[in-house]
């Protein structure tokens, strides 16, 4: 019998959690300076909705979805990514007929992809994104972009490279389809298996290849650029010049393409440079995709957002030695010596904590000393001593841990006590 954790998943313990729960916190306030809504969707949905939403051409539908049959037969997957369950939940419920216009939705949630687990990219990994839907206005793509950027640098991360590119308007496309198969068609036996397929089906795919990278005719592949129409380019240049009002630097990467099927006009990731952070160096990506809301059955509606892993995140948070400012210190501890003393603590515990004050205490019937060292373990701020004496007094003996100084405090005044000196009133 094998009890230990499916292979790319893993525990995250106390210690780790906090992490975690600061990073997220972090974007959850972003969100709400850049008045994005949280939405939640569920973790598994109908097989087609990832086929026709990401694309039926990519590696994550071909090759990394958690696919399975229910008891009605009916094809179900496990998310591997969020926009397409967004766009879902958007068409669904209707959301573009709110009079609030564009919907700006933020989420975060474990992801399932079957791939080849590393340091960085597990089977199950959580994501938070951002979508924009209705509205086609370069800004929103700088919103968008500036939004990712803001999270990293107010985590502390330094070491970053915006990369940006445009996929072009449908036309636009069209034309670089085109001319990527007459460019690629000449080598085709010489690529693999997957961009054999792909020359016929998507050959925009061909560009992003891991396999293929370094073949002689990557080089010299038609570009993007080359293929963008007038209102293409205006839109491109509208993006990069809101960038550059921000003060937000980029490099545009003319073989950018993004994994999947539903991109056009802009695209970006954002990179780590820190050194020792590893071979894979994406943090997150997104782009803009006119056309996905039609494809699942809502109104024509343009769409644009971003997604990172939270693991990949941490790994650059590592990389780059931030420590993140988190807060492990225990209000209070309760020390209580005596069956009597160790009843009223319970009932005191319970006081404290209604009134909002974090406290903990010993459930374990420790000696004296070693209730303090467990106070001292949790980084207690305050220790609450009950002895007989205390009990017949009705007071608590409470000790200020970091400068040792003592104060009586009666069981009616502890309450307010606390909270004016954990406040720092006194």
């Amino acid at each position: 019998m094998n009890m230990k954790a499916p292979r790319g998943t893993q525990d995250l313990l106390p210690g780790t959690t906090e992490k975690w729960q600061y990073v997220e916190a972090k974007f959850k306030d972003l969100c709400n300076r850049f008045n994005y809504s949280e939405i939640r969707t569920p973790i598994f949905e109908h097989t087609e909705l990832f086929q026709r939403g990401v694309g039926d051409t990519t590696d994550i539908v071909q090759k990394e979805m958690y696919t399975f049959t229910d008891r009605g037969d009916r094809s179900l997957t496990l998310r591997p990514e969020g926009t397409a369950s967004v766009v879902r939940a958007f068409v669904e419920n209707k959301l573009f007929g709110l009079p609030s216009q564009p919907t700006k939705l933020f989420y975060f949630g474990p992801m399932f992809r079957y791939e080849r687990p590393q340091q960085g990219r597990m089977r199950q990994f959580v994501q938070f994104g951002i979508e924009a839907l209705g509205s086609a206005d370069p800004a929103i793509d700088a919103e968008v972009i500036s939004l990712a950027m803001s999270g990293y640098q107010e985590l502390g991360l330094r070491s970053l490279k915006l990369v940006i590119n445009s996929l072009g308007d449908s036309e636009s496309r069209t034309n670089h389809r085109n001319a990527l198969i007459s460019h690629f068609e000449p080598h085709k036996e010489e690529l693999c298996g997957d961009c054999q397929l792909r020359l016929e089906k998507n050959p925009l795919r061909i560009l992003d290849c891991k396999k293929d990278s370094n073949h002689p005719a990557m080089e010299t592949a038609p570009s993007i650029l080359e293929y963008l129409n007038d209102e293409s380019k205006l839109y491109f240049e509208a993006v990069k010049i809101h960038l550059d009002q921000m003060g937000i630097a980029y490099v545009v990467d003319k073989n950018l393409v993004r994994g999947l099927d539903y991109y056009n006009h802009t695209a970006f990731e954002i990179m780590s440079e820190a050194e020792g952070f590893g071979a894979i160096t994406t943090l997150s990506g997104g782009g803009r995709y006119n056309g996905l809301v039609e494809d699942l059955g809502g109104p024509e509606t343009p769409g644009i957002g971003f997604a990172l892993s939270v693991e990949r995140l941490l790994m650059a948070l590592e990389a780059e030695g931030i420590e993140l400012p988190l807060n492990n210190k225990l209000d209070c501890y309760f020390v209580a010596l005596g069956e009597k003393a160790s009843s009223e603590a319970v009932r005191l515990t319970y006081e404290l904590r209604k009134a909002g004050i974090q406290v903990d205490k010993d459930y374990q019937d420790k000696k004296f000393k070693a209730q303090f060292k467990s106070a001292d373990r949790l980084n207690a701020k305050y220790v609450l001593v009950l002895g007989d004496d205390e009990i017949e007094n009705k007071i608590v003996n409470v000790k200020d841990m970091n400068s040792g100084e003592q104060e009586e405090v009666a069981f009616e005044q502890l309450v307010s006590y606390l909270q004016e000196v954990l406040r720092g009133g006194k």
